[in-house]
C-alpha cells in the first residue's frame, strides 16, 4: 500500500468590521476545519480603547463579549466553546465570584474546559483580564 498525505487545510482569518486588532497585524481568530481559535480577547471596544478601567467586572464582562463576537463572526458561538483560557492580574475571591457569574449567565452544559491562570501583567496596563478560547464551528 502507498502512504497517503493528509488532506490539506485551509486556514480563515476570522474578522470584525471594525477589526479590532488588524492593526497590531494580529487575526481575531482562525477557523480551521471545525475548529475555531480567538487571539486573546482583551477588556477594549470595537476601536481598541480599554473598558472598565480598574472594573474586573466590566472588563470580564467586555473581553468575553468580544469572544462571542469572533466566534459569532466564525459561524460558531459561546454555546459551542471547547476551551477557555482565562488570564487575570488578580486572581481575588471577588474577581473569581465575578468571573463565575458571566459562566453562570453564558454557559450551558456540558461545560466547557477552563483554565484560569493569574499573570503578572497583560500587554496594556490598564487590562485586568484577557480571554482566549477554542470552539467548534458550525
Amino acid at each position: 500500500m502507498t502512504p497517503t498525505s493528509p488532506p490539506p487545510f485551509t486556514r480563515v482569518r476570522v474578522t470584525a468590521d471594525p477589526d479590532w486588532y488588524e492593526e497590531a497585524g494580529i487575526s481575531l481568530g482562525i477557523r480551521v476545519g471545525g475548529l475555531v481559535f480567538t487571539s486573546g480577547q482583551a477588556p477594549i471596544d470595537a476601536h481598541g480603547t480599554t473598558v472598565g478601567h480598574g472594573d474586573f467586572a466590566a472588563q470580564a464582562a467586555q473581553a468575553l463579549a468580544n469572544v462571542s463576537t469572533v466566534l459569532t463572526n466564525a459561524g460558531s458561538g459561546l454555546d459551542r466553546l471547547v476551551k477557555l483560557t482565562v488570564f487575570a492580574t488578580d486572581l481575588s475571591p471577588s474577581h473569581q465570584e465575578a468571573f463565575a457569574a458571566l459562566r453562570a449567565k453564558h454557559y450551558a452544559p456540558p461545560f466547557p474546559a477552563e483554565t484560569f491562570v493569574q499573570v503578572a501583567a497583560l500587554a496594556d496596563p490598564a487590562w485586568l483580564i484577557e480571554i482566549e478560547a477554542v470552539a467548534t464551528a458550525s
